[in-house]
């Protein structure tokens, strides 16, 4: 872990919009999760189209996983705070995510994967989110890779605030992986009470701060545990200003919006309802599995 080589400098920073709380659902086989954006938000924060945060220390809330399921058009973000998930998918990518790494996989033209809990006890606990991918992505081949908890960047800064750079960069420390057409920004920002972290935004991005442990505020407005907050699009505002009323960490995530149709169909995202109907077909005829 290195200081911050560089301070960002935001001179007028986003305000929130609007505050989201998650919602308390269950998905793959079974899983216990709060689901933090979801569909009605996509359009909204284009690229993304989903993010839930999972944890538990109960085996019954998570021990069934996500056995074999498809996904074609978008990509997947693990990221494990604590606990040991084991991915596979039909184009014969496997690796074990551990507390501290992130798994990203881009489904592409189509992919069947499995991520299934490697232990009986203990507790497992993340998030996965959805990105999307431009119509001229959808159709790529798979592509996966599983990122160590030590190939994440990690600073310092002189407040004490501590940043994993999973992806994009930060304070001149650039991430563990760069997308070039949304060009996401996923940090995991870690405050000590009272500190305050500033990040430059470009204006076209949409972005959002989710908080996981203790509580924020950004400008006037308060941000509790398990609220996302959707920052502002106003035009002249250069980044965001966070600050820690107590102990806190929080995801801030931004990325460069598609501006394209989005069609989604479970676990496919496509650009139309005729390419929602093709992926349904190929699933079915078992061209996913195809190399």
């Amino acid at each position: 872990m290195t200081p911050a080589r560089a301070r960002e400098h935001v001179t007028r920073p986003r305000p929130v919009e609007d505050l989201v709380v998650g919602r308390a659902t269950s998905d793959g086989a079974g899983v216990d999760l709060i689901r933090v954006l979801s569909q009605d938000l996509q359009q909204r924060l284009d690229p993304f189209l989903l993010l839930d945060a999972f944890g538990s220390d109960d085996p019954e809330d998570y021990i069934a996983g996500f056995p074999d399921h498809p996904h074609r058009g978008f990509e997947t973000v693990t990221y494990m705070l604590a606990g040991r998930m084991r991915h596979q998918d039909s184009a014969g990518h496997d690796g074990l995510l551990e507390p501290g790494g992130v798994q990203w996989m881009m489904a592409g033209r189509g992919v069947i994967h499995s991520e299934m809990p490697e232990q009986q006890e203990g507790r497992l606990e993340g998030f996965q989110l959805w990105l999307n991918l431009s119509a001229k992505d959808k159709m790529r081949s798979p592509w996966y890779r599983n990122i160590q908890r030590r190939q994440i960047p990690e600073f310092v800064t002189p407040e004490g605030v501590t940043v994993r750079v999973i992806a994009g960069s930060s304070h001149e420390v650039t991430g563990a992986l760069r997308r070039p057409t949304t060009d996401p920004l996923y940090l995991d920002v870690h405050l000590p009470a009272g500190a305050r972290f500033a990040q430059a935004l470009p204006a076209q991005s949409n972005a959002f701060v989710y908080v996981y442990r203790g509580d924020l505020s950004i400008g006037t407005r308060a941000v509790a545990r398990q609220h996302l907050a959707i920052l502002a699009n106003d035009p002249g505002c250069d980044g965001v200003v966070v600050r820690a009323e107590t102990s806190a960490r929080a995801l801030l995530i931004a990325g460069r919006p598609l501006h394209e149709p989005i069609a989604r169909y479970g676990p496919f995202v496509m650009n139309s309802q005729e390419e929602i109907v093709r992926a349904i077909t190929d699933f079915r005829e078992g061209r996913f599995a195809e190399p």
